[in-house]
C-alpha cells in the first residue's frame, strides 16, 4: 500500500479507527533538555504526561526546568497563571517506568543514545504497556527497525525526532519503517500537527533528513578550523551573518553536547563508509578532553569565564 502520493500523504481509514488509535495520555522516557521540552509541549497541548527518569533528582531538575520555562512565559505575558498552572497539572513524574508506562497511549522515549539500552528498554515496554499503545523513538541517529525489532510491536513503533529547544522548534521528523502500519503514522503526522508541529516524513536511515545534512555542514566547518582557515568563532559568525542561522556549527554543537555529535558522526560513517562523515580531529579531542559544549561549561567556547577556548 502506497502512502505517498505527489509527495503528500494519503491516508485510507475510516473515523472510527482514528478515534480509537486518538492521543491523550503520554509517558515521556527522559527528563534531560529533550524529555522535559517534550512533556511541557504535550502538557500544553491538553495531554496527560508522565516524565520519568531513572533518578528523582533528574525528574525534579525537568520538572524545575518547566516551571522556569513557564514563569518567564508568565513574565512575558504569553499565558495566564490559570494557564501556567494547568499546564503544570498535566505533568506528573515518576522513577518507576512500570507504573507510569502502564495505562498511557503514547510512549516518547528521549534517553541516552545508547541501542543496547534502548532495546532493553523497550523489551520491558512491550510487557508493560497495553497493546494499543504506540512507541516513538526521539533518537536522532538510530535505527528504528532494530529498536522494533525485540517487540512484538513493531507495526506501532516509529521515530519521532524532536529538536532542540523542543518548546520553541517548529519541526518533527517522523521515521516509518517497513513494518509500522499505515493508521499508526496516520496517527503520529495528526498528532504532531495537534502539538502545533510541522511533521517531516522519511524512512529509516541513518540520522534521518535533519542531522545527515546537518553533520555535513558541521563537519566541514569543523575542517575549516582544523586546517587553520578560520577561527572556530569566525565560522560561526560567518554562517549566521550569511544565511541568517540562529547559531553558528561550533555554537550548536556546544548547545546540543560534542560528544551527541561525535557519536551521531561515527554512526553515519559507519553506516554509509563515506569520508563526508568522518569524526573532525577537533570534535574527537574535545570529547576526549571532556569539553563537551555548555554541560561541562567548555566546548568550543569558554562558558564559565564567557571567553572563547
Amino acid at each position: 500500500m502506497h502512502i505517498w502520493r505527489n509527495e503528500s500523504l494519503n491516508f485510507e481509514g475510516n473515523e472510527q479507527r482514528r478515534k480509537e488509535m486518538e492521543i491523550n495520555s503520554v509517558c515521556v522516557l527522559g527528563a534531560g533538555a529533550m524529555g522535559h521540552g517534550i512533556s511541557l509541549v504535550c502538557a500544553q497541548k491538553g495531554c496527560t504526561v508522565v516524565m520519568v527518569d531513572i533518578q528523582e533528582e533528574f525528574v525534579q531538575n525537568g520538572l524545575n526546568r518547566i516551571k522556569e520555562y513557564l514563569q518567564g512565559s508568565l513574565e512575558r505575558k504569553k499565558v495566564t497563571t490559570e494557564e501556567a498552572a494547568g499546564i503544570l497539572d498535566k505533568i506528573s513524574t515518576s522513577t518507576n517506568i512500570s507504573i507510569a508506562a502502564r495505562q498511557t497511549d503514547l510512549v516518547i522515549e528521549a534517553i541516552v543514545e545508547n541501542m543496547k539500552i534502548k532495546q532493553d528498554t523497550y523489551r520491558q515496554l512491550d510487557q508493560i504497556c497495553p497493546k494499543h499503545t504506540i512507541f516513538a523513538s526521539n533518537t536522532s541517529y538510530q535505527s528504528i527497525t532494530e529498536m522494533a525489532s525485540v517487540t512484538k510491536r513493531a507495526d506501532r513503533f516509529v521515530g519521532m525526532h524532536w529538536f532542540n529547544p523542543p518548546q520553541i522548534m517548529r519541526g518533527i521528523e517522523v521515521v516509518t519503517t517497513e513494518a509500522v502500519s499505515p493508521e499508526v503514522l496516520e496517527t503520529m503526522v495528526n498528532f504532531c500537527k495537534k502539538l502545533g508541529k510541522e511533521p517531516a516524513i522519511c524512512k529509516d536511515s541513518a540520522g534521518f533528513i535533519a542531522n545527515r545534512v546537518l553533520n555535513v555542514w558541521r563537519n566541514e566547518a569543523s575542517n575549516i578550523y582544523d586546517g587553520g582557515s578560520a577561527s572556530f568563532r569566525d565560522i560561526d559568525i560567518a554562517l549566521k551573518t550569511a544565511y541568517n542561522f540562529r547559531m553558528g556549527p561550533f555554537e550548536l554543537g556546544d548547545l546540543t553536547g560534542l560528544e551527541i555529535g561525535l557519536a551521531g558522526n561515527q554512526t553515519l560513517y559507519q553506516e554509509f563508509k563515506r569520508d563526508v562523515f568522518a569524526p573532525p580531529h577537533c570534535v574527537v579531542m574535545k570529547v576526549r578532553a571532556g569539553n563537551l559544549g555548555r554541560k561541562t561549561g567548555r566546548g568550543f567556547y569558554d562558558y564559565k569565564s564567557a571567553g572563547a577556548t
